[in-house]
């Protein structure tokens, strides 16, 4: 399936990758149940879907719903075997369904999709968190560049809503240009405010809800709420990664070998997931504004001469290398299965795993150098449509 928002095309491809149908359905009730009615035919099944984890993730749980097999396919995935098979990157909405497909019957360890209310309310939150700290930077940008005219030299880098309000009393432009300039800073700093007011709200939401998954991800210096609530939408079950090189590879702190002739080194990966890249990276310089063992570990590379960004990039991947056992061991604890059972209320809870970053035990499609067949076959036949 290559999903939009209001229409969705699909492609049915068998095992021996002969096309036996396909179509454009829309979204809407009326949609799906004829895209539904349409597939009842062929009564084993697995949807393979692209992007799960964005545009794909309201008809993925809606199939969910209706107890169907749902694997998630990477779009980066999609684009290879798009061009593979066309011989360019063409794109039509019929040419990226049949290279969904593609992936989907060749590709054995794509992540199958479930539905975890415990991590969906995670994803909306820490998503919510990221969008006000979004805002926040905005803001604070729009009004350092106002103060920079009112004020000579401007304002300090670290500025607080409360130091610019006081900032901000002690002018007292006389032209008209200067006033509105005030009174838009006035109101970008009442919209702070608001952000901050807000921000705390939600951090301390996201603490209750990472709290009760059971985890210790927030006991490692420099992980907060968001950070951990992170870790956990993104990674999902963390056993489906075989060690940790492999989870390294995935988040992209694993260097990538750029070695010619007798010149040996290693270059930054741009590639692997990058929201958690960022944690990561904020992990990092957390701990290295303290006595920490990563200080103590970054202050070692250094003396072994490597240079300042060599021993971060370093740094991060050792740091990848604790989350990893962190969650590892976390995903064997007692403590963490009554948690996935049990909801935040207290309540008996979905026990079918992870979410939509990925329950299935084994190596994720990016860590796999060669395609190979699919095994997974749908046990369950296709119900109602509703």
């Amino acid at each position: 399936m290559d999903p939009h928002k209001r229409s969705v095309t699909i492609e049915v491809m068998a095992a021996d990758e002969r096309v036996l149908g396909g179509g454009r359905f829309a979204t809407d009730l009326a949609g799906y149940r004829a895209m539904l009615d349409y597939v009842r035919r062929w009564t084993e099944r697995v949807w393979a879907i692209e992007g799960c984890n964005g545009i794909g993730r309201h008809v993925a749980l809606r199939l969910i719903r209706d107890v169907q097999d749902v694997v998630d396919v990477p779009p980066k995935l999609s684009a290879r075997a798009r061009v593979f098979a066309t011989g360019q990157g063409r794109k039509t909405d019929a040419i990226d369904a049949h290279s969904v497909a593609l992936v989907g019957t060749r590709m054995a360890g794509l992540r199958s999709v479930v539905n975890d209310e415990e991590l969906a309310m995670l994803r909306i939150l820490v998503d919510r968190r990221r969008s006000l700290g979004e805002d926040h930077t905005r803001m604070i940008s729009q009004l350092h560049q106002l103060l920079l005219e009112l004020i000579r030299g401007g304002a300090k880098k670290d500025l607080s809503a409360a130091q610019a309000k006081a900032l901000l009393a002690k002018v007292r432009p006389r032209d008209a240009v200067g006033k509105t300039r005030r009174r838009v800073a006035a109101e970008l700093i009442a919209d702070l405010e608001r952000v901050y007011k807000r921000s705390k709200e939600a951090d301390k939401e996201l603490k209750q809800l990472v709290v009760a998954t059971g985890t210790t991800l927030m006991d490692l210096h420099g992980i907060g709420p968001s950070g951990a609530a992170r870790l956990l939408v993104e990674v999902g079950d963390i056993t489906r990664f075989p060690d940790r090189d492999h989870f390294a590879s995935w988040n992209g702190t694993a260097p990538i070998d750029a070695s010619s002739g007798d010149q040996v080194r290693h270059r930054l990966s741009r590639a692997g997931n990058r929201q958690i890249n960022r944690v990561l990276h904020i992990m990092a310089t957390v701990q290295l504004r303290n006595p920490t063992e990563g200080r103590a570990y970054f202050d070692r590379r250094k003396a072994e001469g490597k240079t300042s960004m060599e021993a971060m990039r370093a740094l991060k991947r050792r740091l990848s290398n604790i989350i990893f056992k962190t969650m590892l061991d976390d995903a064997m604890s007692p403590a963490v299965e009554n948690a996935r059972t049990t909801g935040p209320g207290g309540q008996q809870g979905d026990d079918s795993g992870s979410g939509a970053a990925g329950s299935h035990p084994h190596t994720g499609s990016s860590d796999k150098p060669l395609p190979g067949p699919a095994t997974t076959k749908p046990k369950t036949p296709l119900p109602a449509a509703s």
